[in-house]
């Protein structure tokens, strides 16, 4: 089938002094590209004839007049909207019905507007700030202290511990000693630096140390197994002019009978019950 531009492509009627349209080259009189090309309407099911306009999103169409608010019925056109299950809703209505509330204010966050997701929770971009310097925290690392944010310097010039050794900060775990806190690889032992966290220790002139440190520094010798008496082991020692024992080895030189609570006799180095003694 060929035709001219004096011919309607389709039903080949002349267009002669007659409104004619052109696709793809070819002429149609209005009637026949109504019929043939015409979107349907999206809200009134008519087609879209030539001489109106076509409003088009996300391939669906609309008159003109016919592109509205699904809620309020105000004229969509030129204006900003939103689509929530295909009806189209204009700003206003999609905020009522369906936008989150900011968190930290609780007005309405816009559709289209930049938001923070945090902890299930909405914020606008510019609520969520630093409590302290009230600068825009964004995706930088943050830290939650009586459902405040603050930024990680904020925090810690406002309410991290400094460690009493080294004087830096303390993000997590730390170690308390003399109501002093301490990083945990920080409290260590004064003689042989091995860190003390979770292990026994002992204190010497407010300075910790480990049980083998303060024992051969600072421990007693037992005079008779001359092992240090820590007092971390047996709870009970003697002494005895200048000399310590622990409780256990605190027995007669002779017969070994626990000389604890009884009374006893010495020679030189040696300690005997009174029998052995006065034998």
């Amino acid at each position: 089938m060929t035709s001219s531009h004096t011919d309607c492509h389709y039903c080949l009627q002349s267009l002669c002094g007659k409104k004619y349209t052109l696709r793809e080259e070819n002429a149609y009189c209005v009637r026949c590209y109504d019929s043939l090309f015409a979107n349907p309407c999206e809200e009134c099911k008519q087609p879209i004839e030539c001489d109106s306009k076509d409003l088009a999103y996300k391939g669906r169409h609309w008159h003109e007049r016919c592109f509205k608010c699904a809620k309020c019925s105000r004229s969509l056109v030129e204006k900003p909207f939103a689509a929530k299950d295909e009806l189209l809703l204009c700003t206003e209505c999609y905020s009522d019905e369906y936008s989150s509330k900011c968190f930290h204010c609780q007005k309405t966050i816009m559709p289209g507007s930049r938001k923070t997701e945090f902890k299930g929770s909405s914020w606008h971009e510019s609520c969520f700030v630093c409590q302290y310097c009230r600068q825009p925290l964004g995706t930088q690392p943050l830290i939650t202290k009586d459902n405040e944010n603050y930024c990680v310097p904020c925090f810690e010039k406002q309410f991290a511990h400094h460690c009493y050794s080294c004087k830096k900060v303390i993000t997590s775990g730390g170690v308390t000693y003399r109501d002093q806190p301490w990083h945990k690889e920080c409290f260590v032992c004064a003689g042989c630096k091995t860190q003390l966290s979770g292990q026994r220790f002992i204190s010497k002139d407010e300075d910790p140390y480990c049980v083998d440190c303060f024992s051969n520094l600072y421990a007693k010798k037992c005079a008779a197994c001359k092992k240090p008496i820590t007092g971390l082991g047996s709870a009970k020692f003697v002494s005895f002019e200048e000399r310590q024992w622990h409780g256990e080895c605190f027995n007669c030189t002779k017969c070994s009978i626990s000389l604890v609570g009884r009374g006893f006799l010495t020679w030189q180095d040696a300690v005997f019950c009174h029998k052995c003694g006065s034998a």
